[in-house]
């Protein structure tokens, strides 16, 4: 049978979600818990990958397995062989057909960007943080030019595998509460690094560096060297992957696991 569960975790303990030799990866904490329950080696496939100090409220995963299971036991067992800092949050029997990457139509990200003259501590690492306040109308302004499907090699890594850079970017949301900035980005797909270099430039937009026409040439220009920095990957979430409803996986995290990140 082929499962799908659902994941959520903190990634500052981890060099990301891809297996690696050291085995410090989400990946390979999810397998060996998994494969525990199963009773025999069992590897995950993931909707996307994300890096080292980033986060997850919907990671999805898919695997299969021979071994008949309770979906309870891919849940609440599993999370009984994961460290504290990833939690399985639901499981579901899918067809063969289903595939975690392969069958995605949409992600959504969020980052959340404290605005404080002083470093935070007790959310170090969950939360980017810029020294002086930023102008978000202005961000919210020049956001609305990266919309639509667009060639985003400015906002891509030099090592990014994608085959195109071509991605549709239909939402880009940008919101202030109580000195924190959150940016909500929905695609069908993102580039090595895209959200936390679109960040990273919104940023300049916002401090006065770069105006609107600014970014649209930095767009146009398809060059990763003209761009801002990347900026820190401690407020960035993974929040959800859309699915076809024929599937019947959660496209989002359970509403009350994001009070925190509202």
């Amino acid at each position: 049978m082929r499962i799908a569960l659902g994941l959520e975790y903190d990634g500052r303990a981890f060099a990301g979600w891809q297996s690696q030799p050291h085995g410090n990866t989400v990946q390979d904490r999810l397998n060996q818990a998994i494969s525990t329950i199963a009773g025999q080696p069992l590897t995950t496939l993931a909707a996307g990958r994300t890096d080292a100090g980033v986060h997850a409220l919907q990671q999805v995963v898919h695997f299969d397995c021979e071994v008949p299971r309770p979906l309870n036991a891919w849940v609440r067992g599993v999370n009984a062989h994961l460290p504290d800092s990833v939690a399985v949050t639901w499981a579901r029997e899918v067809p063969e057909t289903f595939h975690a990457r392969f069958s995605a139509f949409s992600r959504s990200y969020r980052y959340l960007l404290l605005t404080d003259p002083v470093r935070p501590a007790l959310t170090a690492g969950r939360i980017g943080w810029y020294h002086q306040p930023l102008d978000v109308a202005a961000m919210r302004d020049a956001a609305q030019g990266l919309l639509g499907q667009h060639d985003f090699s400015s906002f891509r890594a030099s090592e990014c595998q994608a085959k195109s850079p071509l991605k549709n970017l239909q939402q880009l949301d940008i919101h202030q509460v109580d000195g924190v900035i959150s940016f909500d980005l929905l695609a069908d797909a993102f580039l090595h690094h895209m959200v936390r270099n679109i960040v990273g430039a919104l940023l300049y937009v916002g401090k006065g560096s770069l105006d609107a026409a600014g970014l649209q040439a930095l767009l146009a220009a398809r060059d990763r060297t003209k761009a801002p920095p990347t900026f820190m990957p401690d407020g960035l979430y993974l929040t959800g992957v859309g699915y076809p409803p024929e599937f019947d996986v959660p496209s989002h995290a359970v509403p009350s696991r994001l009070t925190l990140w509202r």
